[in-house]
């Protein structure tokens, strides 16, 4: 029986396909894994060579040659004999191998067919129910197109809201500088995404335990820090909704740069100390797989902390503002500021902290389908429902360029140029504006962060 050829790549992949499709939208987290799909790849490549080595050192045999089936080695057996072997471990990905064995028979013709089956079947893959790799095939497709659907449109109108706050320049003030640098952050998340997938799934025949371009292991350090910056801006969020209600004197340009601290710096920081640490304990591939639960923790530690101090703040901020509403304020205006801003609390803080906090007591087994769901496609369009809550439902941005449509119709009409800037009316500079900001009264301040948060019903 002719030996068969070498194992291609893409076999190893599709046999292994469940996991890393598993794995790899969840920005590789795979912490608790003692054995990785890396492992088993070096595992078996280690194993080929030396059964090749064992057939080159062998004598010519009476009966059976040693033989390498691209999983199992089969030592030299005299004919008529039976060999019986274990399972190849690599199916412990799928399953437990207890009680599963192969074998073979060396006969005058050679080796036979694996027995009882080949190896899905002898090893219990084909235990589960029919058409189940369709249907996880399927799922993992649908689920790529969910969150690759929701980024491109999350990452299209964040571009349009970043342009309006920066065009603007009436706009400009230390509220709207937050949510652009939270827009940028989520603009950066989803071009990470894409370069990531670009990298990881343009080949179906790339091995990425072999994967040893620094591209890619850079584009893997992009993503996390992309991620991360992410939660940092969204906790910088709920810090400054937080400051607006509970402090009275603050200096909104002090507090805004150590934003600009918490949100680009402190993740980069996270993320230097688990580059380091990868490139001297676990240079593996592409770094899109990771077994030590010390670079697990070292990304998933300061995520989780953002997700509990936001959920935290919200708790904070609904006990503020259910006082502030109390009589008689609630009855000073037709509509009072502090439910404007409640109804904008009460739409974004629960969205980028409830839902992760309500898996985080789970085992990471637990209702797998359910949690990707939430967040890979779910999380995919919170930048979408961001830059709706924060600039196109907005009424301060709303009655802005409903006044620069109406000058430029006017323009349009009567054929004048533009006799003064296009900025805000005041002539103000954006710099300035800040600047101006700390000299207000804490309530003028409060009050003009309230009004901007107008119409969002």
């Amino acid at each position: 029986m002719r030996p068969p050829s070498p194992l291609p790549a893409s076999w190893l992949c599709l046999l292994t396909g469940s996991l890393a499709c598993a794995l790899h939208p969840t920005s590789g987290w795979a912490a608790g894994q003692n054995w990785g799909l890396c492992d088993y790849v070096k595992m078996i490549e280690a194993e080929r060579k030396q059964c090749l080595e064992e057939t080159q050192r062998e004598p010519v045999p009476a009966g059976c040659s040693t033989m390498w089936d691209n999983l199992t080695c089969w030592p030299a057996t005299p004919r008529g004999q039976v060999v019986v072997l274990a399972c190849p471990l690599v199916y412990n990905l799928f399953s437990p191998l207890q009680g599963y064995n192969v074998s073979r028979s060396c006969t005058d013709e050679g080796w036979t067919d694996l027995e009882p089956g080949p190896y899905p079947v002898a090893c219990g893959l084909e235990d589960k129910e029919p058409g189940l790799d369709e249907q996880q095939k399927m799922f993992y497709n649908s689920l790529k197109t969910g969150y690759t659907v929701g980024y491109s449109l999350s990452f299209t109108t964040l571009l349009v809201a970043t342009a309006i706050l920066s065009l603007f320049r009436k706009l400009h003030c230390t509220r709207n500088y937050i949510h652009m640098h939270l827009f940028i952050s989520f603009i950066l998340r989803a071009a990470s995404v894409f370069i990531k997938d670009l990298i990881l799934f343009s080949r179906e025949d790339s091995d990425h335990c072999s994967e040893v371009s620094v591209g890619c292991k850079a584009a893997m350090v992009l993503f996390q820090y992309c991620v991360m910056a992410n939660f940092f801006w969204l906790l910088v969020e709920g810090l400054y909704l937080h400051t607006l209600l509970a402090v009275s004197f603050f200096s909104e340009r002090k507090y805004f740069w150590g934003y600009i601290l918490i949100g680009w710096g402190v993740p980069s920081t996270f993320i230097m100390t688990w580059t380091i640490i990868r490139i001297q304990s676990e240079d593996i591939g592409c770094w899109d797989v990771i077994h030590s639960s010390l670079l697990w923790w070292i990304l998933k530690a300061p995520i989780l902390t953002t997700i509990l101090v936001n959920f935290i703040l919200f708790i904070r901020i609904i006990r503020i503002l259910v006082q502030k509403l109390q009589p008689p304020d609630v009855w000073k205006s037709e509509k009072s500021p502090y439910s404007r801003l409640a109804k904008s609390t009460l739409l974004l803080i629960p969205l980028f902290g409830v839902h992760y906090i309500m898996f985080a007591f789970f085992p990471d087994n637990f209702k797998t389908e359910v949690k990707l769901v939430f967040e890979l496609v779910v999380g995919s369009f919170q930048g979408f429902v961001v830059a709706l809550l924060y600039c196109f439902l907005n009424g301060e941005v709303q009655a802005e360029l409903r006044r620069k449509w109406r000058r430029w119709n006017i323009q349009g009409l009567l054929g004048w140029g533009p006799k003064y800037p296009s900025g805000g009316s005041n002539g103000v500079t954006g710099s300035t504006q800040v600047s101006m900001l700390t000299r207000v009264s804490p309530g003028a301040r409060r009050s003009s962060s309230f009004q901007a948060e107008d119409s969002l019903v």
